[in-house]
């Protein structure tokens, strides 16, 4: 599983697209299995459910924002 350090969106602007489309697949595969800890009553935190649901929107949220231009792509720096 992913750490438990919840993500920053100062540290989520600084990574590639490539690293935060692996970073959301890495936290969804989490998720999914946080989800069926908590239907079988084996799950220890249930906190780390909202966390982790938190994470992958923070990361949605930076992903729109390079898509309107509100903040730059460090990918489309390094190609320039």
């Amino acid at each position: 599983m992913a750490d438990t350090k919840a993500l920053s969106a100062a540290e989520l602007r600084g990574l590639s697209g490539r690293e935060l489309n692996e970073q959301v697949l890495a936290l969804k595969e989490e998720l999914f299995n946080l989800r069926f800890q908590s239907a079988t009553g084996q799950l220890q935190s249930t906190a780390r459910l909202r966390e982790v649901r938190k994470d992958i929107a923070r990361i949605y949220t930076v992903l729109q924002e390079r898509n309107l231009g509100i903040i730059e792509d460090p990918d489309q720096k390094a190609d320039e």
